[in-house]
């Protein structure tokens, strides 16, 4: 199934009570922000630690259904020239992946500097290097899911 679709198809998904998720993939955890339901606020939410596909895919979907997510928000990690390298890649896989067991829609949303961003946030509210380490893919994910919401907000 092909469930990639563009951020201008979403207002017309979105139904009243439902929110957006934001994932920031990485190699070892993905990042999920949380929107609100009016679709204004992105909020990190948590990172699930990575191991195999089925159990990452299971658990990313049933907080979906847990917080009526309608729609998935994915940073693609595009090299800093806007080529496409290996992460993207397996960016692209997961996506595929997971439409084959769901039906949630996934916008990409270009995710350069997302984690840079979140970094420093963290370090200029004073958060340990520890604690800026747990945070620290749910927060790009909110940076992610933020950048979408405005542009969302932009289309109205």
């Amino acid at each position: 199934m092909d469930n990639i679709v563009n951020i201008e198809d979403l207002p017309a998904l979105h139904q009243r009570g439902q929110r957006l998720a934001g994932i920031d993939l990485g190699s070892k955890t993905i990042g999920i922000a949380l929107s609100d339901t009016l679709l204004s606020i992105a909020s990190p939410s948590h990172t699930i630690k990575r191991r195999k596909f089925a159990g990452d895919a299971s658990e990313l979907l049933e907080f979906c259904r847990q917080q009526k997510v309608f729609a998935l928000i994915l940073g693609l990690p595009l090299n800093m020239d806007g080529s496409e390298g290996p992460r993207v890649q397996a960016t692209r896989a997961f996506a595929r992946n997971l439409g084959n067991i769901s039906e949630l829609p996934i916008v990409y949303w270009d995710e350069r500097l997302s984690t840079v961003a979140a970094e420093r946030a963290m370090i200029e509210a004073d958060m340990s290097r520890m604690k800026r380490a747990k945070k620290i893919d749910a927060a790009a994910a909110g940076i992610i899911l933020q950048g979408a919401l405005d542009r969302l907000r932009s289309l109205d």
